[in-house]
């Protein structure tokens, strides 16, 4: 078996999906969990992105059939989080509207994200290193800092809080480690981008939402595709199977093995 073969069957990846047939498996292994899990409904945090608006209308559905089926609420939790301002809010509020959320919340991370980079920046200068912190730095503590408020609220109001991770992005590594990646439940993990999109629009998602560029928003200007110099439409043909460039198999293959630190376990003796 070859590389490509080896992360396609790692990561469950199908070259073809039924659209209505992944809406129908992903809401009912939310469902699943939701009921095993005793949880009273699901946190979604929304960017403004298509993966979260993806998750958030799966999350909707979910717990609307929960409700109809369990004689008692359960509600999806939709929160958002920007550091500042974002200049995409509006995508946001727009997917909660979409999908009819009544419950949502705004948490601006921006007052916990500077303090935080603050005594990292007094730490430094203790340790004889009179500079600010990186610009990564400070966007790894934004996620960190996102899912800290997001399972706070979390464990207040009894919900698992859902993830946006996809095998698109599994393949690079491109999400923070212990920050977007540290959820209770991600139904979107065995589908490539290019099938997160279809998801999206069978669901209804703003169709501007569906197009834009991805990014993680961890600063002005940043793109997915430009950070890591792939396109996802060349990512997404990898992980169904088809023929790419050496150039781009052989730079996805390396952030494969690069990255393999953030999907195992956390190693032990």
């Amino acid at each position: 078996m070859g590389m490509q073969e080896e992360i396609i069957k790692a990561l469950g990846v199908k070259p073809v999906i039924d659209t209505g047939a992944e809406i129908r498996k992903r809401v009912d292994f939310l469902k699943a969990y939701a009921l095993q899990a005793g949880a009273r409904g699901l946190l979604i945090a929304i960017s403004g992105g298509v993966d979260s608006a993806v998750a958030a209308g799966l999350c909707k559905q979910a717990t609307d059939e929960l409700t109809a089926e369990e004689g008692k609420e359960y509600i999806t939790l939709g929160v958002f989080q920007p550091y500042g301002e974002q200049e995409d809010i509006e995508h946001s509020y727009a997917v909660a509207k979409a999908f009819e959320l009544t419950h949502t919340v705004e948490t601006n991370i921006e007052e916990a994200v500077n303090e935080i980079a603050l005594e990292v920046e007094h730490s430094l200068k203790s340790l004889g290193q009179h500079r600010h912190i990186t610009h990564q730095g400070k966007g790894n503590v934004k996620a960190r800092t996102r899912m800290v408020m997001q399972y706070a609220l979390a464990f207040e109001n009894n919900l698992l809080v859902v993830g946006t991770d996809h095998a698109s992005e599994a393949i690079t590594g491109f999400y923070t480690k212990w920050g977007d990646g540290a959820v209770d439940i991600t139904p979107l993990s065995s589908l490539n981008k290019r099938q997160v999109r279809q998801l999206a629009a069978a669901l209804g998602v703003p169709a501007d939402i569906v197009t834009k560029a991805p990014t993680a928003g961890l600063w002005p200007g940043q793109t997915d595709e430009t950070e890591l110099g792939i396109t996802y439409d060349d990512n997404s043909d990898y992980l169904e199977g088809k023929a790419v460039t050496s150039e781009v198999a052989g730079k996805l293959e390396a952030y494969y093995r690069r990255t393999g630190h953030k999907r195992d376990a956390i190693p032990g003796i």
